[in-house]
């Protein structure tokens, strides 16, 4: 099973259903839809998921409909999410 790490403080994002997608940035996992993902959070698995969809798009493609849309976390700013990905 693969694994995805998380930020401790989206963990209860995520169980609460709140975010149900992730950005990631340089798929060395070639994560695939129906691969089984094992989710770690403060250094422990906090859940486990199937994944329903891939998308493909460019950080400065992104925008305030993508998050919205992908149940992603929001950003104040298109400034603040290249931050927040610079920083990853």
């Amino acid at each position: 099973m693969k694994t995805l790490k998380f930020a401790p403080h989206l963990v209860p994002l995520v169980l609460s259903g709140e975010k149900t997608s992730t950005w990631r940035m340089f798929d060395e996992k070639d994560l695939q839809v129906d691969d089984g993902v094992s989710f770690i959070g403060g250094g422990k698995e906090f859940a486990q998921a199937v994944i329903t969809s891939v998308r493909e798009k460019r950080l400065g493609d992104i925008t305030s409909e993508d998050e919205i849309q992908d149940g992603h976390e929001r950003f104040s700013s298109d400034q603040e999410r290249l931050e927040t990905y610079k920083g990853y």
